[in-house]
Formats: structure tokens, sequence, C-alpha cells
């Protein structure tokens, strides 16, 4: 029988496994984000879907790398000019074009990175979006399902796949489908992809950290909000990156 504690005994060991099995990638990933960030780049993360939550996972939080921008389909409407009814479109996500705009309103630098996030890896906005960033010469560790990935045809028109992209793909370990738990009509339920990408996040953050410390370098990290002094140190920190980061525009 389905139960929160069936899913917990399923998804823990996911859990438990993933820095093992994703730490080539998490290293090579750190490195380029570390670099990016060392050389006065900025963390561009983007995420459709639910994957919009290891997105906001990366970006503005307490214990997090301050040089963030999270890139999102709402951008069509908050940053540029579409009219907000495009956002009802339940396959917004599959249009390519729209990848175009994303990038121009992020208006990002050259030595900037992106981290990309899709489940599925597949869809059209996400594969132009990994395409055009390459093409412009950025850095792009994707993370998805290779799992699910695999076992799906790209909907680009290019035939590619978000991991076929990337300078380093994590693997979220999520299975085809994300839903873990099988029911009894044949179905499945509770998805994996989040709580693993949220790991994948900060484990992502933990590396980058490292290297900082590594060079004897203090890494750029917010406070919460919350505490005595985390305004004040956080605002000190984001004026270094004046005019970059959208949440201080």
């Amino acid at each position: 029988m389905v139960s929160a504690r069936e899913y917990a005994d399923a998804v823990l060991p996911l859990l438990d496994g993933l820095l093992d099995a994703q730490a080539d990638g998490l290293g090579r990933a750190a490195d380029l984000i570390a670099t990016s960030l060392r050389g006065g780049g900025v963390l561009q993360a983007f995420g459709a879907g639910h994957s919009a939550a290891f997105a906001a996972d990366l970006v503005g939080r307490a214990g997090g790398l301050v040089p963030t921008n999270r890139l999102d389909l709402h951008d069509l409407v908050l940053h540029g000019d579409a009219h907000r009814d495009v956002l009802g479109d339940p396959k917004l996500e599959r249009d390519p074009g729209i990848a175009h705009q994303i990038y121009a309103l992020a208006r990002p630098q050259e030595r900037d990175v992106f981290v990309v996030a899709s489940q599925s890896g597949i869809n059209g906005s996400v594969v132009e979006l990994a395409a055009l960033v390459k093409e412009r010469g950025h850095h792009l560790i994707a993370v998805t399902s290779v799992a699910h990935t695999n076992r799906v045809a790209p909907r680009h028109p290019s035939g590619r796949r978000l991991a076929d992209l990337a300078d380093v793909v994590l693997d979220n370990g999520a299975p085809y489908g994300d839903a873990l738990l099988p029911t009894h009509d044949g179905g499945t339920v509770c998805a994996v992809s989040s709580v693993t990408a949220a790991l994948l996040a900060q484990l992502l953050t933990a590396e980058v950290v490292r290297r900082f410390h590594q060079l004897g370098e203090v890494p750029p990290i917010y406070l919460s909000a919350n505490v005595p002094g985390g305004d004040a140190h956080n605002h000190a920190l984001e004026s270094r990156y004046a005019g970059r980061l959208r949440r201080t525009a």
C-alpha cells in the first residue's frame, strides 16, 4: 500500500547514493562554477516546469551563493513584453523560440556559467537554450534524469537532448516518469526529481565553496535576512554585482 513510510524507504537510498554516484560530475561542475565566479561571472540557472525548483534552490537563499540569477518562463512577462496569457499555455516549455527571449532578457556576460535543469531533457525551450548557451561560449551544466531522457524522443527539431549539449551532466537519479511508487491500478505516484535535485543543488554549492576555501578565498555567501546583520552583510556582497542580479535591480 502506498504510504509516507513506503516513499521514505524508497527515496532515502537514492539520496544516500547520490553523492557517490555523481561525485565526478559534481567536482567538474563545481570547478566550472568556481572559476566563473572567481573571474567575476554569475551563475545563471534555468529550469522549466517543476525543474524550476532546482534553479530556485541555487539562487538568492540563505547559505547560498550571491552571484546567481534564476531564469524562468515567467521572464517573458516579468522582464519582457509578452502578454501574461502566454503563461497559460501548458506546452510553452516545448517552444524552442522562447529560449532566445529568455537568454536575451538575462543579459549574460561571456564569463557567466549556466546550469539548466530538466527531468526529461527533451523539450524545445530547454534544448534550444542549451544550444544557445554553448554557441555564445558559456560553460553548461545539465541536471536531468539519465534513465528518463534516454527512453524518450527529443522534441527539439535538431533531435538533440539537453545532455547532448552539456559540458557536465548531473543525473538526478529519478526514474523514467519521475514517480517512484507503484499503485494497485498500474500507475505510479510520488515524484523523485525535486527531492534529489534539491540535494544536488546543495552538494554543488558545498563543492563550489570548498574550492574557494582551498584557494584561501572567502566565498560570496548569503546570510539569512532574518538574523541580525543579515541585510547589511547581503547588501554589501550584492553591491559587487550592481546591475547583474535581478533580485537587486
